[in-house]
């Protein structure tokens, strides 16, 4: 027998164009998808730290990007994705205790991480601009 023909009878797996999306099923995928900006997220603070560091000149360059449009929208989003995946986290640890792990239970816990998360995004920015 062919190897060709023992893996023509398995099933295929389904793909994300087969279910519908649930709240729980988004979130997830929201939250590594965060998980991985984090690191991108990580280099830019990275690099303002080195840029304090190194000189007033690489510290004027660096504040010079991070005050464009740009990159305030960068960091804005970065902000948001640390703090929803922080949530999400938080989630995950009260779902390892064995609570709210009913259907319902999930579904309320996966909306309140994305309102939740924006709620707090925007008190973070309003108490920086506020700072400042």
């Amino acid at each position: 027998m062919s190897k060709t023909s023992l893996h023509s009878n398995r099933p295929l797996s389904p793909h994300l164009q087969i279910y519908k999306p649930i709240p729980t099923m988004v979130m997830s995928i929201v939250h590594r998808i965060t998980g991985s900006a984090l690191y991108v997220g990580t280099l830019l603070v990275a690099w303002w730290l080195i840029a304090t560091a190194t000189s007033e000149r690489q510290f004027d360059i660096v504040n010079m990007v991070y005050g464009s449009w740009v990159g305030l929208l960068i960091l804005l989003g970065y902000t948001w994705a640390l703090i929803h995946h922080m949530i999400g986290g938080i989630r995950h640890l009260v779902w390892d205790t064995g609570r709210g792990l009913e259907k319902r239970s999930t579904t309320r816990m996966a909306w309140a991480n994305l309102v939740l998360s924006i709620v707090l995004t925007i008190l973070v920015w309003i108490a920086a601009f506020t700072i400042a």
